[in-house]
């Protein structure tokens, strides 16, 4: 079964460009602004390339509602080029940032790159124990004594980078570059907030703390 692509613009043009680019090796699903797009995100897709610069609800907005109930690779196409704008894109739960006008190629192989990734994810199934906590990675779900957390895509990632590795220390910002990217234009405070709201949501279920502060190092797994 082809994997499903979600293409979002406000420009025909280009929407039309990418679906005649994209059909031959996935199943492409198309929608022309924010509110279709939401309504289009029901099928589940494997990945989602959407514009930021549309009328009505923009791209930022449409990314953050897709993040409670989808959690696959969002990768924004804009022609936004500050860095504040990527932070801002990054922080919605983006995955990855297309500048316009790009080259099909590339963005054809930066969407295979970034489904390879959620495969090798998947590929790697495993549920883990950690005292009071079971981490599935498969179904990218975190209880702690049987009860459910919510946690975004980015804490998560987070989770899964730090309690896959228990005992290593990463710096903020090779927790960046593993989670969004080389292309990340992220701050170390970026880091910093994630983990304090992961913190705040484990504490609400436990006394442990499973992510301890490596004072003038980083971060690592207490598990």
């Amino acid at each position: 079964m082809k994997q499903k692509i979600l293409i979002v613009d406000d420009e025909a043009g280009i929407v039309d460009m990418m679906k005649s680019y994209f059909e031959p090796q996935y199943n492409v699903i198309t929608a022309y602004n924010g509110k279709e797009a939401l309504q289009k995100a029901a099928c589940q897709p494997d990945i989602v390339l959407l514009d930021i610069n549309m009328p009505e609800l923009d791209g930022l907005s449409v990314c953050q509602k897709m993040r409670d109930y989808i959690s696959c690779p969002i990768l924004f196409l804009t022609a936004r080029i500050e860095s504040s704008d990527k932070i801002n894109g990054f922080q919605a739960g983006a995955d990855d940032y297309i500048v316009k006008p790009f080259d099909l190629d590339e963005l054809g192989a930066r969407v295979a790159a970034h489904l390879r990734r959620e495969q090798r994810r998947q590929g790697n199934a495993a549920v883990r124990f950690f005292g009071e906590m079971a981490i599935d990675y498969s179904a990218r779900t975190i209880s702690i004594n049987g009860e459910t957390i919510a946690l975004s895509k980015r804490e998560f990632d987070i989770v899964e980078l730090l309690s896959l590795n228990a005992g290593q220390v990463f710096d903020r910002e090779r927790i960046y570059e593993a989670v969004w990217g080389i292309d990340g234009a992220g701050s170390s405070d970026t880091i910093m907030e994630h983990i304090r709201k992961i913190r705040a949501k484990f504490s609400a279920h436990t006394l442990y703390n499973y992510i301890d502060t490596v004072w003038g190092c980083g971060y690592k797994w207490n598990g």
